[in-house]
This record gives C-alpha cells, sequence and structure tokens, in this order.
C-alpha cells in the first residue's frame, strides 16, 4: 500500500513473472548489444559510443552549442562520469567548454570541427553495427513494433525516432 501512495494508486506493489522476465531480457539485450556495438567501433579505431552521442548532440544543436547540462540530460549519463567524458572530449580537441554568461556555474558546450568531423566519420561504422546487431534479427515491422513497446517505457512516452545522422 505505500508504494503505491508514493507511485500512484495505478502501480501495482509486485510485478508478474512475465514482466521480471521482461525487465531481464531488456537489461541483459541492452547491455549485450552495446558491448557489440561498442566492440565493432573500437575495432576500426573509433571511441566509445558515448563519445559519438555528445558529438550527436551538438552537432544538430543550432551552430553546435548547448547547454552542459541539456546535454547531459539528452545522454543519460551520471555527472561525474559525464563531466570525466567531457574531459576526454575537451582534451581531443572535439568539444569545447566556455563558462556561462549567464550562470557562472554551468558551462556552454561548443561542437569544433573536428569533433564534427570525428561525428560524421563514424556514423557510418556505427550504423552498420546497429544493422548487424539489431537490424538483422529483426523485420521493419518488428523493428517497428519493439521501437512502439520501448517507447512506452520513456518518462515522456514520446518514441526517439531515429533521425538521419
Amino acid at each position: 500500500m505505500q508504494l503505491q501512495a508514493i507511485c500512484g494508486a495505478g502501480v501495482a506493489a509486485k510485478s508478474s513473472d512475465d514482466i521480471q522476465l521482461a525487465w531481464a531480457n531488456l537489461v541483459r539485450t541492452g547491455t549485450n548489444v552495446m558491448q557489440r556495438v561498442e566492440d565493432d567501433l573500437k575495432r576500426q579505431g573509433f571511441p566509445p559510443v558515448a563519445w559519438y552521442d555528445v558529438l550527436w548532440e551538438l552537432d544538430k544543436a543550432p551552430e553546435g552549442v548547448l547547454q552542459q547540462s541539456e546535454v547531459q540530460a539528452r545522454v543519460l549519463l551520471a555527472q561525474y562520469n559525464f563531466v570525466r567524458l567531457l574531459d576526454r572530449l575537451e582534451r581531443a580537441g572535439l568539444i569545447r567548454r566556455v563558462p556561462c554568461k549567464v550562470d557562472g556555474r554551468s558551462n556552454v558546450l561548443h561542437l569544433t570541427d573536428a569533433g564534427r568531423d570525428l561525428r560524421k566519420g563514424m556514423w557510418p561504422a556505427y550504423d552498420a553495427a546497429i544493422a548487424v546487431h539489431v537490424g538483422s534479427h529483426l523485420s521493419q515491422n518488428e523493428a517497428g513494433v519493439l521501437a512502439g513497446l520501448l517507447s512506452k517505457l520513456l518518462p515522456d512516452r514520446k518514441t526517439l525516432a531515429m533521425r538521419t545522422r
């Protein structure tokens, strides 16, 4: 009853065996597929997917500039991991961090030309890895159904549509 009071009246206090199996398969599959994609990128000399994700968020922003907090929210990394990732990206010359003029406690991230070039160079390898490790196991219809089901688990319930990268 306390869980229902905290989470809302419509929340069941106990999950079913099917829900537990779905959870386990979701976690195992996500971890396994991500590792195989990362391995493919590494074999081709590219950095991890997290680098791509940050560079992509900046590349699609107007003028390649976003608030650091906005990028962090979009890539869903813990703050300490995110800050260390930004340190590596900045050392590699892929981004620049500039103190925010409005809020001195925050930074604005700028994508450099080298960052844009790396992201564009990574995409064919990343896309191929997605095709091999996901696309080759699903029909177009199954992929659409899976995308729809997974989007129901997102907090805002919006589908994260793949855009031309």
